[in-house]
């Protein structure tokens, strides 16, 4: 006994189930902006508060296309056009990796430097994204294909 199978890209792949199942999508847009906004709370409640806790206030689940001057890290870029992210200052990956000492004088980073060096001490890593994401990705994971499932329970007909 031989199978077949055939290989489909991501757009031939949405095309053919948005015929078979045209609600799977948009429970799958619900659900993955529900995960990115449960994930943003969650990592916010790990987050280093500092003096005004402003880092951790500025942590948010959303949609990609709505923050379009945002950039993706340590991912390819998506062509989902539903895909959610969570968002934050710029120094979560100070914070989340820690920093090394450094001499923080002007010019200090020049090989040519010649003054008094001012050294930062660095600070030591606050993890606080990546081992909250890795604790919740599995249920985001049944998350999302809960909605997908109601999706395609719908389209046949079966609730």
């Amino acid at each position: 006994m031989a199978l077949n199978a055939k290989v489909l890209g991501r757009e031939a792949l949405t095309r053919r189930l948005n015929e078979l199942a045209p609600a799977v999508e948009k429970y799958a847009a619900e659900a993955k902006l529900e995960i990115a906004k449960e994930a943003a709370t969650r990592i916010a409640a790990k987050a280093p508060r500092g003096a005004t806790g402003d880092y951790a206030a500025s942590i948010q689940g959303a949609k990609l296309v709505d923050n379009p001057d945002k950039r993706q890290v340590g991912v390819t870029q998506t062509k989902d056009k539903d895909a959610a992210g969570i968002f934050a200052k710029f120094i979560w990956r100070f914070l989340e990796f820690g920093t090394a000492p450094h001499n923080v004088a002007p010019g200090g980073g020049n090989i040519s430097f010649s003054g008094e060096a001012h050294m930062h001490p660095g600070t030591a890593a606050q993890p606080h994204v990546f081992h909250t994401w890795r604790a919740y990705r599995k249920a985001a994971r049944r998350k999302l294909l809960a909605a997908v499932n109601k999706g395609v329970r719908e389209a046949q007909g079966r609730r």
